[in-house]
Parts: C-alpha cells; sequence; structure tokens
C-alpha cells in the first residue's frame, strides 16, 4: 500500500513530532501496539471513531515500511 504516505503525517507541534494518521493525534504506535495486543479492527475503530480501515491499513503499511528499512537490535541466534 502505498497510499499510506497520504495518511501518516508527522509534524514537530502535534505528538511530539511521532508519525500519526493525518489530521488526528493517533499515534500510528499505538494502532500497531494495539493490532499487535489482538485488538480487533472494530475494537480500535470503537475506541478511536476518527479512524477508518484504510488508516489502520496505513498504519501497518508504514511499519512495514520501516521494517524494511531499519532494524532494531534483536540477539543474534548462533544456530541456523
Amino acid at each position: 500500500m502505498e497510499s499510506w504516505r497520504e495518511r501518516i503525517s508527522v509534524n514537530p507541534a502535534i505528538c511530539h513530532g511521532k508519525a500519526c494518521i493525518r489530521g488526528t493525534r493517533v499515534l500510528v504506535s499505538v494502532i500497531v501496539d494495539n493490532i499487535a495486543a489482538g485488538t480487533s479492527r472494530e475494537g480500535i475503530l470503537h475506541s478511536y471513531p476518527a479512524l477508518t480501515e484504510a488508516d489502520i491499513d496505513a498504519a501497518l503499511a508504514y511499519a512495514a515500511e520501516l521494517t524494511r528499512e531499519g532494524s532494531a537490535d534483536l540477539p543474534l541466534e548462533s544456530r541456523a
């Protein structure tokens, strides 16, 4: 999904410059955390009525892009 760029914004004056759904103060990380915790899409939409299904898709696509472009420190496995 390339249209995530149309839905995700960063503004130093909003949420300390962290990635949010455009026009809201809902952090992308909050959406991804909720998905990771097993919260249903319906649950997220209920908790954050300003969001749409497309916003959730955009948050996940943005997170996927970050994992392709960078990495977090992970323990090195010694066995293949």
